[in-house]
């Protein structure tokens, strides 16, 4: 069986978070609501077995198949002036169910760590994934978060909700993709992102993003 399989990762309800049927479709970027959200999420938080589509375990121990629940995934956006640094996922790796499409996020499934707030919980798994990908070589990094994204249109999205952040990098960074042979990373521009050459090749949660910040 897949270690994959075996991964313990963070997990809410999704009737807590979502009470009295409020809910988005998505990107949601106004700040109570997000604060709303984010302190549901700290106070409903379980772990779970991370499972998968083609793990014939139940969905009680499976989250990947288990709608009930949805997963916090850190989404960082990395931006340099006016552009963002986008990357495509090669044959070799990531989600399966995204191979061919771009994506301007950076992050991956939240483990369980040993801090005791749950924003320093998220704060270890972000810093693991960017510096497990990419390495970043800047004098100046911002980080915000500035949204919540949510998608239940497709079966990836049923079971995540997106916490997307910003990282502004000063004008000199340069970024390296660090496992080359399963994402290619580029640099894009921000005015760029609704053009029909590129909006319909990012993945759903990117052209979220790319809604958000071209004006």
């Amino acid at each position: 069986m897949s270690k994959k399989f075996e991964e313990m990762i963070l997990v809410a309800k999704r009737e807590a978070l979502f009470k009295d049927d409020i809910t988005f479709q998505g990107v949601e970027s106004e700040r109570l609501f997000i604060e709303g959200i984010k302190n549901r999420l700290a106070n409903n938080i379980e772990v779970m077995r991370r499972g998968g589509l083609n793990d014939p375990t139940p969905k009680e121990n499976n989250a990947e198949i288990n709608e009930e629940y949805k997963q916090p995934i850190p989404y960082v956006v990395i931006k340099r002036g006016n552009q963002v640094f986008g990357y495509a996922r090669l044959s070799g790796g990531g989600e399966s169910r995204l191979h061919n499409s771009w994506s301007l996020g950076y992050g991956g499934h939240a483990n369980p760590t040993d801090d005791e707030k749950f924003e320093d919980v998220i704060m270890t798994n972000l810093q693991r994934e960017l510096e497990e990908e990419l390495d970043i070589q800047a004098t100046s990094r911002n980080l915000n978060l500035i949204g919540l994204i949510n998608d239940d249109e497709n079966e990836v999205g049923r079971v995540h909700l997106g916490l997307l952040y910003t990282l502004e990098l000063d004008s000199e960074a340069t970024i390296e993709v660090r496992e080359k042979d399963q994402i290619e990373g580029f640099w894009l521009d921000i005015k760029d992102l609704k053009n029909e050459d590129v909006y319909p090749k990012l993945e759903s949660w990117s052209q979220f993003v790319a809604d958000l910040l071209v004006k």
